[in-house]
């Protein structure tokens, strides 16, 4: 049967998971798998696991627990292994990397941050601040059969808000980097120009939402702010 990984962590750390139990349907018992200093927490892996809402909140809970005692390479849900010797292995032959990254995670969270604007916002800035785009609007308005203007148009106003995106994710993470360990940059999509995590101290969660918070007054109600966490920090394993 596959083994079902949940997490890594030192050797040395705590592990009350006495009532904490895995993934499945019957819920699987929890054991590990220690080599020198790392120990992988484990369970069987069921038969044709999915991200039912049930054993993703099991994985969840698992996390939770080992982070709540110390420092976990936390693994992404369904991640499976031939056996627990394969387990072994792995910790064997990435051990330095794992117990690096440990060090690293020691005290800390994950943050992420989506940030949107209003597209009517953004167009009148556009339009604003474009010759450009003024000229051909006008364009386009008195001559309705121009069909080159219009596509031009759309191509122009495309390219500002793409460029204006990248430049205000830009500005944003420099802003929020001082108050953090670390970020990880996710691609933006057609609804959230900055899409990012942030590795923050356990000690400096404060400072950090309220530099988020300034960040978001700051900007108006133009801007939508989608701050979750803390989180276990997946995008920095």
């Amino acid at each position: 049967m596959p083994t079902y990984v949940y997490g890594i962590t030192g050797a040395d750390h705590p592990l009350h998971l006495e009532e904490v139990f895995g993934v499945g349907e019957t819920p699987a018992p929890l054991r590990t798998v220690r080599t020198g200093d790392l120990t992988a927490v484990v369970s069987d892996a069921p038969e044709g696991l999915r991200a039912k809402r049930r054993d993703v909140q099991a994985h969840q809970r698992v996390l939770e627990v080992l982070m709540g005692d110390g420092a976990t390479l936390p693994m992404r849900f369904g991640l499976l292994a031939p056996d627990d010797e394969q387990v072994a292995s792995a910790l064997d032959a990435e051990g330095d990397r794992y117990r690096a990254r440990l060090g690293e995670l020691d005290g800390h969270v994950e943050y992420h941050l989506k940030v949107s604007r209003d597209e009517d916002d953004l167009l009148r800035e556009i339009v604003a601040e474009s010759d450009q785009v003024r000229e051909l609007r006008e364009r386009t308005r008195d001559q309705p059969g121009a069909h080159d203007e219009r596509v031009a148009l759309g191509e122009l106003i495309s390219h500002e808000v793409g460029a204006r995106g990248s430049a205000e994710a830009e500005d944003l993470s420099q802003r929020l980097s001082p108050a953090a360990t670390r970020l990880s940059a996710g691609e933006p999509s057609s609804t959230h120009f900055l899409n990012v995590s942030f590795l923050v101290p356990e000690d400096g969660v404060e400072d950090f939402v309220q530099a988020v918070e300034r960040e978001s007054d700051q900007r108006g109600d133009a801007y939508t702010f989608t701050l979750t966490g803390p989180l276990p920090p997946y995008s920095f394993v």
